[in-house]
């Protein structure tokens, strides 16, 4: 019998101009399509200690206009460049969407940023403008920036040779009141609207939209620059991959400045005509009584927020019948109130294309779509290359993840596209996975997180996909650490639920009949969750954690 060799690992989806949904390709236009569709619907919510701010999409339109204007007065061009550093609340709506009718670029940064990463940011980004909040928590975002470089804290325009493009800082101080911020969006008052429209008219889908960081979880954020088609291209996609109907209320804690909570966040709520509740800072509680009291059905959040929620609503009384798109596997899925059966879409993606590139639609058979992350999405191609020598691997054999597509980013700051992309402008994403021969993508971790241990090789992405399967595990995180004879020993550090009694022997008794010998962690470390040392956007330090191990181990 002659065997049939396995299919190369290329895979291109549906053209694009067959994907149903897309409309307006660039933000304006998006936002404009949008609002003329559910000018009267309740599109942002807000509640503060001050009160209760509540937008139709209309007024969302108005107050992007608004800053739009002020930017128009103070001078910006096409493809200016303006800072935001907020946290989620209505003004970082009105700036992101205002700047892009203005013919700007948006340059959102995280509140998560130390003193040295806001130093990189700032030099990174060349902002003519910072629309800042000025305090969150404990930082005071407007001392920061006087520390970084004294010549902030003097009279605009700035002549700071250190930020030679930075001529302003607009600071709103919730516990002052609005005052620099409303004069700001006074000083575009006799802006004709006219402009407004002329300038969001000259925006194309090829010019650059936004200019988002990565979390730096390894190294310094690097900036990342995206065409207005690729982010609205993805704003459309996620309201058909989610399939949400009806009154859509959509609770998003994480930063909007990170491309995936605002593909997400945005896309599907904006999209389907819903209404966004922002929380500035994620605090489990307060966000309990919000998804109460507006009847959020779509909640967002990261693993190690779903155990902090399950907690608190555990000690609290809450009806969160609303929740009725709630993955039926996550902890807070398991409270009484909660509506069962549903199962949130899987999808595989990078910052570098602005979210998604491969995806399984909501509502796809568990039959169909098994463990893998998703099929490639229309307009993209995705290869699985063998990481040395570039050439494609048969499917079913694991190398490296790349890929091309309308909604890739144009380039690194800094560095030109030619110098990122491939000669076929390909992408090389640095995650490992591998195709079958039904051109499912299975993704398996960072290739250089691949712990190479007695000569094989274990995803630590594998491992803790078992191991959030453990009944008492409330996060897991597995590294490989350096050992005499084997290369690297594969550790399992586990944050236990506060009620388990789990011990190492059971963990691996439990991860012994679940997978192969090999990948077994030969040791598991209890770990307080304080010790999980986590990027802003709550992923894990591996580089920090192998040390963390280590000290452990030693101990």
């Amino acid at each position: 019998m002659t065997e049939v060799a396995p299919s190369p690992s290329l895979v291109r989806g549906p053209p694009l101009e067959d994907e149903p949904g897309l409309g307006a390709l660039t933000l304006p236009g998006y936002l404009r399509e949008v609002t003329e569709r559910f000018a009267a619907r309740e599109a942002v919510v807000f509640h503060s200690p001050h009160g209760v701010i509540r937008w139709d999409y209309a007024t969302l339109w108005d107050k992007a206009v608004a800053v739009a204007k002020a930017l128009i007065a103070r001078g910006l061009g096409k493809d200016g460049r303006v800072g935001i550093l907020m946290s989620n609340r209505p003004e970082w709506l009105a700036a992101t969407f205002g700047i892009s009718l203005a013919g700007g670029v948006a340059v959102p940064l995280s509140t998560f940023s130390t003193r040295d990463e806001l130093e990189h940011l700032l030099a990174a980004s060349d902002i003519s403008v910072l629309l800042l909040e000025r305090t969150l928590l404990k930082r005071d975002f407007l001392a920061d920036l006087h520390a970084i470089e004294p010549a902030l804290a003097g009279t605009p325009p700035f002549r700071c040779p250190r930020f030679p493009y930075l001529r302003r800082i607009v600071a709103l101080d919730h516990t002052t009141g609005a005052g620099e911020w409303q004069r700001f969006l006074e000083e575009g008052r006799d802006v004709d609207t006219a402009l407004v429209d002329a300038a969001a008219a000259q925006v194309r889908p090829s010019d650059t939209a936004v200019l988002f960081f990565s979390s730096g979880s390894t190294r310094l954020p690097k900036g990342i620059l995206s065409a207005h088609r690729g982010v609205a291209i993805q704003l459309w996609r996620w309201a058909r991959i989610y399939a949400l109907e009806g009154d859509l209320r959509c609770w998003a804690a994480n930063g909007l400045f990170w491309s995936g909570v605002f593909g997400m966040a945005l896309g599907m709520t904006f999209s389907a005509g819903g209404a966004i509740v922002l929380q500035p800072t994620f605090a489990a509680e307060e966000a309990l009584q919000l998804m109460e009291r507006e009847k959020v059905n779509v909640p967002l959040a990261w693993a190690h927020q779903w155990a902090r929620l399950a907690e608190a609503a555990a000690d609290m009384p809450v009806d969160l019948s609303s929740l009725r798109y709630l993955d039926s596997d996550t902890p807070l899925a398991a409270h009484p109130t909660v509506p069962r059966g549903w199962k949130e879409p899987t999808g595989y993606g990078v910052t570098e294309t602005f979210t998604i590139c491969v995806a399984w639609p909501e509502g796809t058979p568990s039959a169909i779509r098994g463990t893998s992350h998703g099929e490639v999405l229309p307009g993209n191609t995705v290869k699985i290359v063998d990481p040395l020598t570039g050439t494609i691997v048969p499917r079913g054999i694991s190398g490296e993840i790349v890929v091309r597509g309308p909604t890739l980013m144009l380039n690194y700051v800094g560095i030109p596209a030619g110098e990122t992309l491939d000669a076929e402008g390909y992408f090389h994403t640095g995650d490992g996975g591998h195709f079958d021969e039904s051109g499912r993508l299975f993704w398996e971790g960072r290739l250089d997180d691949i712990i190479k241990t007695g000569g094989a090789n274990v995803s630590p992405a594998e491992v803790d996909a078992v191991l959030a399967t453990c009944p008492g595990v409330k996060l897991a995180s597995t590294v490989g650490v350096p050992h005499d004879t084997r290369g690297e020993m594969v550790v399992a550090c586990i944050v236990a639920r506060e009620d388990a009694l789990l011990d190492e022997a059971g963990i691996r008794t439990f991860l012994n009949e679940r997978l192969a010998s090999y990948k077994v962690p030969r040791r598991v470390l209890f770990l307080r969750e304080e010790e999980l040392p986590l990027t802003g956007s709550a992923k894990v330090k591996l580089a920090a954690l192998r040390d963390v191990a280590q000290r452990h181990l030693a101990s």
